[in-house]
C-alpha cells in the first residue's frame, strides 16, 4: 500500500490541477466537464474502471451546489418553470410528466403534479420532491 501511495504522491501535483473542490463557478464548471467527459468514457458501465473517479467527481459538486446554489422557493409550478429555464428546457422536454396535453396544464396551472410526476422531477433536477409540493 506504501507504494502505491507514493506513486499518487508523485502524481498528485498534476492531478490536483483538475481533481480538487470547487471554489467558485469556474472550478465547478471544470468538474462538470470532467464529469461529463467520464460519462462519455464510462458509458454507463458499472463496472468500468472510471466509474469510482465519475462517483468522486459527481460527489464534489454535488456538495459544491447543496452549499452554493440554493433550491428554488415558491409554488411547485413555478419553481418547474425556473427549473425548465435554468436547464434549457422546453415543454416538449418534459416527457416523464405525460402527454403535451396533460404537460400544458400543469404548466397552466390547470391540473396539479401527482407523486409519480413530483418524484421524476424530482430525479431529473436533482432536487428535493418538496419544492413541487
Amino acid at each position: 500500500m506504501v507504494s502505491e501511495f507514493k506513486q499518487l504522491t508523485e502524481v498528485w501535483p498534476s492531478i490536483s490541477m483538475v481533481l480538487h473542490p470547487p471554489h467558485n463557478e469556474k472550478d465547478l464548471n471544470e468538474l462538470v466537464e470532467l464529469c461529463d467527459y467520464l460519462i462519455d468514457q464510462t458509458g454507463g458501465d458499472e463496472e468500468h474502471s472510471l466509474m469510482e473517479l465519475l462517483d468522486i467527481v459527481g460527489t464534489l459538486i454535488e456538495n459544491y451546489e447543496s452549499q452554493h446554489i440554493p433550491e428554488p422557493q415558491g409554488d411547485a409550478i413555478g419553481c418547474l418553470k425556473y427549473l425548465m429555464q435554468e436547464h434549457g428546457l422546453k415543454q416538449k422536454d418534459l416527457t416523464e410528466l405525460g402527454s403535451p396535453g396533460v404537460i400544458s396544464e400543469i404548466l397552466s396551472e390547470k391540473r396539479e403534479l401527482n407523486k409519480r410526476q413530483i418524484k421524476a422531477l424530482s430525479e431529473r433536477f436533482n432536487c428535493s420532491p418538496a419544492i413541487f409540493i
